[in-house]
């Protein structure tokens, strides 16, 4: 898969999985953590836009590693 499509694939990933921590209550050290990845996730469309792609996908990875912590604790995987 072409790095381009994989980071959109990974991005549109991440927003699926955080919608996931709508439904649920999480602790404000928890969101603290959730506002990281997020950052994270948006730093992802700023490096896809100055064509770092290898920044871009070690954000959103980063960004998914962080969200799957939160979403291991309240048992969503």
């Amino acid at each position: 898969m072409e790095e381009v499509k994989r980071i959109k694939k990974d991005v549109n990933l991440f927003a699926k999985n955080i919608k996931e921590l709508e439904s649920i209550k999480i602790s404000d050290s928890e969101e603290k953590i959730v506002e990281m990845a997020r950052s994270y996730s948006n730093d992802t469309i700023y490096y896809m836009e100055k064509n770092d792609n290898l920044t871009a996908f070690g954000c959103i990875t980063y960004a998914h590693g962080l969200l799957d912590a939160i979403r291991l604790l309240h048992k969503l995987i």
